[in-house]
């Protein structure tokens, strides 16, 4: 079959995550190395959180087989979370950290031509793209390699995850590259305003220490997002926070609440180590402005007391919420900043309920509520339509 002039790359734009989810995609954690000894109450953590979430939007569901799934059910059932809204699909997964290992949901402008069935190294502007071009208008995902933190050598079925899951949701597919190599990327890296903004830090994305991308600097991530998520306007803050193996993903310090409003962790003792760093991204927030060359509004959220198991730091922050329809859920550590930070966020969140979800045993894992989930958006409405 010979094809005519290919289609130009539609726009891309990836939705700020409090605009109208389609669903929200979770794994149901089974490796318990990420837990060791702990391992017994995350399933009920994440059938709490299923609960929550799939009172307000449906569940995607990610298990790694048929056995699993008829012990999942049975979890759910029992913890009244066994709703209508959780859908099952049975994939292997290595880990259960979907915000990574998983696509970055976005949508396109202008549809795409379906009669085209690959679109191989396409290079409009340098960056080969897209593979799978199904018919449904709108909804595109962003496949971003996941090679499980540069750090893990378990990463090969979380590989598979983000095409799996954008094949289910009738996405058309992106894949990043850049001089002839696919572009490692994990969700928590980054933060969107859905307006033409994006946090990330420099101790992710540009240190040396478990990179990514070996040779790709500031500018060529900027083009990228750019491209790939609308985002012209790169807020580069410094580092994330102590215990955070990922090496400084942004979604424990940093998260956009609206589109020229940031929240921000902040440690209050002198004598913490993440008392001079999260100060100093404070100070770049100040120096920065959002798309529209505006002053951003910082709001700042507390950091929970420390918490350590087996004598090692964990990355325990209230940044690590997650935003979906009608909730926002927050994870809380019987700490007395719980209620502050709740408090916070309900103030910022007047549409939706702030529900905070116990996350002490959680974190041992090295991730909390956002790391878990990621959203699919709604296609063809607006914030203002829920």
């Amino acid at each position: 079959m010979a094809f005519g002039k290919l289609p130009l790359q539609p726009r891309l734009r990836m939705p700020a995550e409090w605009e109208p989810h389609q669903a929200s995609w979770l794994a149901w954690p089974h490796y318990q190395e990420d837990w060791p000894g702990k391992f017994e109450p995350i399933p009920w953590v994440y059938a709490e959180i299923i609960r929550q979430l799939a009172r307000h939007e449906p569940v995607e569901l990610i298990v790694n087989d048929r056995v699993s799934e008829k012990r999942v059910r049975k979890i759910l059932h029992r913890a009244h979370a066994d709703h209508d809204n959780v859908h099952f699909h049975r994939w292997p997964t290595n880990r259960v950290w979907t915000r990574d290992s998983g696509c970055s949901f976005t949508i396109r402008d202008q549809p795409v031509d379906s009669t085209i069935p690959r679109l191989a190294n396409r290079t409009a502007t340098g960056l080969s793209n897209s593979t799978h071009l199904p018919s449904s208008a709108g909804l595109a995902a962003i496949l971003w390699t996941f090679n499980a933190w540069a750090k893990y050598s378990n990463w090969e079925h979380d590989r598979k995850i983000s095409s799996f899951m954008a094949q289910a949701a009738g996405a058309a597919e992106f894949r990043p590259m850049l001089r002839k190599r696919q572009v490692v990327l994990e969700g928590g890296s980054i933060d969107v305003n859905g307006m033409g903004s994006l946090l990330t830090t420099e101790e992710c994305l540009l240190s040396t220490v478990q990179q990514r991308n070996p040779g790709i600097k500031r500018k060529d991530y900027e083009k990228l997002f750019a491209e790939y998520l609308g985002t012209g306007n790169v807020i580069w803050l410094g580092s994330g926070i102590a215990g955070d193996d990922t090496h400084g993903h942004v979604d424990d310090i940093a998260r956009f609440v609206a589109p020229d409003t940031v929240v921000i962790a902040l440690e209050s003792d002198p004598k913490d180590p993440n008392y001079r760093p999260l100060r100093e991204n404070v100070r770049r927030l100040r120096e920065a402005t959002d798309q529209d060359g505006k002053p951003l509004s910082i709001v700042e959220l507390p950091m929970p007391a420390p918490i350590f198991f087996e004598k090692r730091r964990l990355p325990a922050s209230y940044a690590n919420f997650y935003i979906a329809n009608a909730v926002v859920l927050v994870p809380v550590f019987n700490d007395p900043n719980d209620r502050v930070a709740l408090d916070i966020l309900a103030d910022l969140f007047p549409g939706r309920d702030v529900v905070g979800i116990y996350s002490g045993d959680l974190i041992w894992g090295f991730g909390a509520l956002h790391c878990m989930t990621q959203q699919q958006p709604r296609v063809g409405r607006s914030s203002s339509d829920d």
